[in-house]
């Protein structure tokens, strides 16, 4: 059974590289995502559990790159906060291969954290998106804005930080269709 969860799991960390060894974290999102992955534990043996720690997922169709492109199109797009905190990204494309992994790799079990090898900091995600789309990334987001806009959930969802390695799906050889931003920004917005 491969439960969906999210790497909201470890809550605002900062720069700390986190696997799944890591801790769980503090917060609402952290909260939510401990009592989810419990909730399995009802589930007998002999069946396998793998709680799929998914990071923020791009794809052209949702998520956060869907909202991202419309401002970036205007020229309106730039660093969000500080500008460093990290963004564990991951690509439609591994998070299904991933899910798959999981199903038919035996000895996977327990938390899989379903990000790319390489989590890059917002300023790091903003510069090549804007390279990408030709469109300057100079106008930022402060922080004091968003948290006038969107309240204490501007902490929890764009500017929290959190360097999540997926190192299950690394030491069990799942192969990633998309390890790098910016050749996995290149392909899903289809543009080589």
């Amino acid at each position: 059974m491969v439960s969906a969860s999210a790497i909201g799991y470890y809550g605002n960390r900062g720069n700390e590289v986190l696997t799944e060894e890591s801790p769980a974290g503090l917060g609402f999102l952290a909260e939510v995502c401990q009592a989810w992955e419990a909730a399995t534990s009802a589930v007998p043996p002999p069946i396998r559990v793998v709680h799929a720690r998914i990071g923020v997922v791009l794809s052209p169709t949702g998520g956060a790159l869907k909202q991202m492109r419309l401002p970036f199109r205007l020229g309106l797009g730039g660093v969000v906060g500080s500008g460093e905190q990290y963004i564990s990204w991951v690509a439609l494309d591994d998070v299904l291969g991933a899910i798959h992994h999981a199903v038919i790799t035996e000895n996977l079990r327990g938390p899989m954290n379903v990000t790319a090898p390489h989590p890059v900091t917002n300023r790091e995600l903003t510069t090549p998106l804007g390279s990408i789309l030709r469109r300057p990334t100079v106008l930022p987001l402060p922080a004091r804005v968003l948290r006038l806009v969107l309240g204490e959930m501007a902490d929890a969802l764009l500017l929290s930080s959190a360097r999540v390695e997926p190192q299950g799906l690394q030491q069990s050889h799942y192969s990633f269709r998309q390890p790098e931003l910016d050749g996995a920004l290149r392909h899903i917005l289809g543009t080589f």
